[in-house]
């Protein structure tokens, strides 16, 4: 496994790179957005460190996930966030690990019934190998590679751990 950066050092850097990005795409008044649990973690931090005034808005895609007839309703559901109208919004969207892209298609899907966004920016703290659909992050903390068997976590909120499970 690759050795991985603390949370705080891949917050920093990403904020950074955000920051840079956002700017070259001339994007001055994004709604941020994060997935429940760790993304909206990660989202807090970058939130605060990029100053965006419109509150922080957040998903839980239990509802959306494509084997939500497997494994049933997930008994920690919380409420989605978001403004009435993402039409025309550039949507920043956070998570905490890219695995197999799922997660974010399902995101998609949610934001897309409230409207079509302008643009979706995707940010994640980790991104690793394992990917089954063709999505990409736009800013990664950091690029790592497990086994099938090996899963890592970010657990939180204060203070934020980066945990691998094999």
């Amino acid at each position: 496994m690759d050795d991985i950066a603390t949370p705080d050092t891949l917050l920093a850097r990403m904020a950074e790179t955000l920051k840079h990005l956002l700017a070259e795409r001339a994007i001055d008044k994004p709604l941020m957005v994060g997935i429940h649990t760790g993304g909206v973690w990660v989202a807090q931090y970058l939130h605060h460190s990029l100053a965006i005034q419109e509150p922080l808005a957040t998903l839980d895609i239990s509802f959306y996930r494509d084997d939500f007839s497997r494994i049933g309703v997930n008994p920690k559901v919380k409420p989605s966030k978001l403004p009435p109208h993402v039409e025309d919004r550039d949507i920043i969207l956070v998570d905490d690990v890219l695995h197999t892209g799922r997660t974010i298609r399902a995101a998609m899907n949610e934001i897309f019934d409230y409207g079509r966004p302008a643009s979706i920016t995707l940010v994640c703290l980790i991104e690793r190998n394992g990917r089954e659909l063709p999505i990409q992050a736009d800013v990664v903390g950091q690029k790592i590679t497990l086994t099938a068997r090996q899963h890592i976590k970010l657990s939180g909120p204060t203070p934020l751990q980066l945990v691998l499970a094999q």
